[in-house]
């Protein structure tokens, strides 16, 4: 299991496994395109209880949860994960 933390203070774990999986692949090529396939690929990194917890830590005070906020925070565990594989 991958452990981090986002610059913000969320923390996060990811399976090791998580990155060859086609169906992410997949998912990441229809998010790139499409912006609204983010929460899948949320959920195929993090998990539901995982991504829940991401939006309720990005949530503002008016309950609003900023597509910007979460897709910085979602390139940035990318950007953690992607270095902690690289140096296992």
């Amino acid at each position: 299991m991958l452990k981090g933390e986002t610059k913000s203070g969320f923390k996060f774990e990811v399976d090791e496994t998580t990155a060859d999986d086609m169906e992410l692949l997949e998912a990441l090529n229809e998010a790139d395109k499409d912006l609204t396939k983010l929460p899948d690929v949320l959920n195929k990194i993090l998990g539901p209880d995982q991504k829940k917890s991401l939006y309720d830590h990005v949530r503002d005070d008016k309950g609003k949860v900023s597509i910007t906020v979460v897709s910085k925070e979602f390139i940035e565990i990318l950007n953690t994960a992607g270095s902690e594989t690289k140096n296992s």
